[in-house]
């Protein structure tokens, strides 16, 4: 028996994990996958955006150590992660290819050393979403338009993900990320419903096909 909590920063997150990720990783051993909206978020009058490292440590390591037969992992944005995570500060001046790994690695190891020489480090499973998780929804644009209900838009999404090898190398300005593109093309872009109804009409398979790092995460997940 395998339980799974994956700790997210926001409702879309919550409900991709609930509503896809759950139903999906059933089918790999898993009895129960749940996820945890951290710090902030969870108090949904008052969200500001994902707390810093300190605090969001201490809820994964009371999980692991309050259940000691459940697996965790995290799934937080590049975009606008504190500076204070782990591998956040230094990840700037690697390629694009080696940042979320950089982070990854990083967190993995606080984890662990926090968890002592007896921890199973494959009990923790960090993920770095690049650079965000409105960049996984240009997976398949035609999927995203259809979706949400607006067919029309499908060439001006698809114009956005020619430009870039992989939906993940969307770029993380505060003008030019995964988010405030389709905020630009979207007016009043509601993404907990409309985010959720995209990645229903896109699917997992297609998202591990076009986006490498979370590809990698996805694995690691169905081998643990």
């Amino acid at each position: 028996m395998r339980r799974l909590i994956v700790h997210v920063e926001g409702e879309t997150e919550e409900m991709f994990v609930n509503e896809i990720l759950a139903p999906y990783l059933r089918n790999y051993g898993y009895t129960n996958v749940s996820a945890r909206l951290i710090g902030n978020a969870r108090n949904r009058s008052r969200r500001g955006g994902i707390r810093d490292w300190k605090t969001v440590k201490q809820e994964i390591l009371n999980h692991l150590r309050n259940d000691p037969n459940c697996i965790s992992t995290i799934m937080v944005d590049y975009y606008a992660l504190p500076k204070d995570w782990p591998g956040r500060g230094d990840a700037e001046k690697f390629s694009f290819p080696q940042k979320a790994e950089y982070i990854q690695n990083e967190l993995a190891e606080d984890i662990r050393s926090e968890m002592g020489s007896g921890f199973n480090p494959s009990r923790f499973i960090p993920n770095v979403v690049m650079h965000e998780f409105e960049g996984l929804l240009f997976s398949d644009p035609a999927s995203f338009a259809r979706g949400i209900g607006k067919p029309r838009i499908e060439a001006q999404l698809q114009q956005i993900r020619n430009q870039f090898s992989t939906p993940e190398e969307i770029n993380d300005s505060s003008t030019t990320a995964p988010s405030k593109r389709i905020e630009q093309i979207i007016p009043n872009y509601e993404k907990p419903i409309l985010g959720t109804l995209a990645i229903l009409e896109i699917g997992l398979l297609k998202i591990k096909e076009e986006c490498p790092n979370f590809h990698r995460w996805i694995l690691n997940l169905e081998n643990s």
